[in-house]
């Protein structure tokens, strides 16, 4: 499978280079300045609305005290807690799935020096960083979260030429099924220090350090 991606790519280079060659060099000029600027606004447009999602504390709202009506307050809010701890252990791992390929995506386009194994650690350490901040504060966590992703591509620009080589994104995505192994372990140790996380977060609540309104905060 790697092999067939792999000899797509290069004969997808292939093609493109001889297409730029084939043309006037101005014509060749436009075409490469076009893609580099939707390339590059495509991405801080996908930075900018990936951050302010993965630095939130509180990925699902919980409103116990919609419950305080009811006539069995204590009983309610358990079974609500419950569910909502339910959702986290469903729903979380295809979240930071998602946030860990995107970060490793980030990386293979925007960096020509880092191997797989490099990559896919720092992409973990990134989410696991940007994840535990959220705990302490959502702006701290945001700015990491887009601190990496603008600085790689401030220094993709510089570099564009190097940085933006279609033959070496796509040998490195082929790579990747080989590296399914390294690729569990970082998720499953992210998946397990949130739900760590979560856990403290509530007990916090229970002996009264913070108010259950911070479960709420956007």
């Amino acid at each position: 499978m790697a092999e067939v991606v792999t000899g797509f790519g290069s004969n997808l280079v292939a093609m493109y280079n001889s297409l730029l060659t084939s043309m006037p060099s101005w014509v060749g000029n436009f075409i490469e300045l076009f893609l580099l600027v939707l390339l590059v606004f495509f991405y801080a447009l996908l930075v900018w609305k990936l951050y302010r999602f993965i630095g939130t504390k509180n990925l699902f709202k919980l409103n116990l005290s919609k419950y305080n009506k009811s006539e069995h307050p204590v009983l309610t809010k358990l079974l609500a807690t419950g569910l909502y701890l339910l959702e986290y252990i469903i729903i979380v791992p295809f979240l930071i799935f998602f946030w860990f390929a995107i970060f490793t995506l980030f990386l293979i386009v925007l960096n020509e020096s880092l191997t797989i194994n490099a990559i896919l650690l720092v992409s973990a350490t990134i989410i696991a960083v940007i994840r535990i901040a959220s705990y302490y504060s959502e702006d701290l966590s945001r700015e990491i979260a887009k601190l990496l992703p603008y600085t790689l591509l401030g220094v993709a620009i510089l570099d564009y030429i190097k940085i933006f080589d279609l033959g070496r994104i796509i040998n490195h995505l082929a790579s990747l099924p080989q590296f399914f192994g390294t690729i569990l372990d970082y998720f499953i140790f992210i998946f397990l220090l949130e739900i760590i996380l979560r856990f403290f977060d509530f007990l916090f609540i229970a002996l009264g350090f913070h108010s259950e309104s911070s479960l709420n905060e956007d």
